[in-house]
């Protein structure tokens, strides 16, 4: 069993904050770190993989510092998003030098034994070069396994996958966390989280915004106050009838626009109101469209909240 803890971890570059203060505890299972891009995330996960020193607070594997930690290596095994590969050596030999490095006493047999388990080993004798980005993610993934670490580390290790691989990166991963190994992984996706990760971190400009399990961080999600833009045939009478109602927060007629933004507290109560005040007023709907459902505004909210 091995657990990940970062207690108040901040890390700056000048004076550009890329993590704010965070705190979380990774444990066994698979835990998804959300966010967009931007977010923070990489610098998160390197921090974790001691390739960073924490600018401010720790960051720790059971109890032991990770930074200049090279006994942590021992348990680590790290998928980084950037290539970082030598295209000219073969697939196999490139798992092989990691074994070898990992001074473990049959590397050959680890080396055949993680590439088997990422099946790449129809691929194992063509050169990194000829690869397509799947399977160079692929083989990264069996360069970190080859000795069989407690803790996974993958930043966005889905990129570049075709449906098929990603489906069975997936099932790896959820077998490596039935197997009481500790997974984390990152992603701005929010599909793929929900399908893999028994528990989510969010964060969001370097700052820890949620933690939980999928359907808590849907719900916050879902509940948090949602925003439209809605051209109508008569904007001042369909206003009037919106605001009235508990379910909307704000009605802002914007006339040079010819439009009405509106702000929903109660999402599924505003999306009956709208359509059945518009018919029986017999206002005519030219436009309904959400104006924050980017992700990168989603996760905003949660940082608010």
């Amino acid at each position: 069993m091995t657990t990940l803890t970062l207690d108040h971890a901040s890390r700056w570059y000048g004076n550009v904050v890329a993590v704010n203060d965070v705190s979380m505890t990774v444990g066994p299972g698979v835990t998804g770190l959300l966010g967009p891009n931007g977010a923070g995330k990489s610098t998160l996960i390197s921090m974790a993989a001691g390739f960073l020193a924490p600018s401010t607070g720790t960051v720790t594997l059971d109890g032991a510092p990770v930074w200049r930690n090279e006994q942590a290596y021992r348990h680590l095994g790290i998928v980084p998003e950037r290539e970082g590969m030598y295209d000219f050596l073969t697939g196999h030999d490139f798992v092989l030098a990691s074994a070898e490095l990992h001074g473990l006493k049959n590397p050959r047999a680890a080396a055949r034994g993680a590439l088997a388990t990422v099946e790449m080993e129809y691929a194992e004798k063509r050169k990194i070069s000829t690869y397509s980005k799947g399977m160079r993610q692929r083989v990264k993934m069996a360069s970190a396994l080859v000795h069989d670490p407690s803790l996974l580390l993958l930043d966005e290790p889905f990129n570049g996958m075709d449906p098929r691989q990603r489906m069975q990166l997936m099932e790896l991963l959820r077998r490596m966390g039935d197997e009481g190994r500790t997974v984390l992984f990152s992603s701005h996706i929010l599909e793929e989280v929900e399908q893999l990760a028994e528990h989510i971190e969010v964060i969001v400009a370097g700052r820890h915004a949620a933690s939980g399990d999928f359907r808590r961080i849907r719900r916050l999600m879902t509940d948090r106050p949602h925003r439209y833009l809605v051209r109508s045939s008569d904007d001042r009478a369909l206003a009037a009838a919106l605001i009235a109602d508990p379910s909307t927060a704000a009605v802002e007629i914007d006339l040079a626009d010819g439009a009405l933004h509106i702000q929903a507290v109660d999402f599924p109560r505003f999306t009956e109101l709208l359509p059945r005040v518009a018919r029986e007023r017999s206002i005519r709907l030219f436009t309904v469209s959400p104006s924050d459902e980017s992700l990168e505004s989603v996760f905003s909210y949660l940082v608010a909240a």
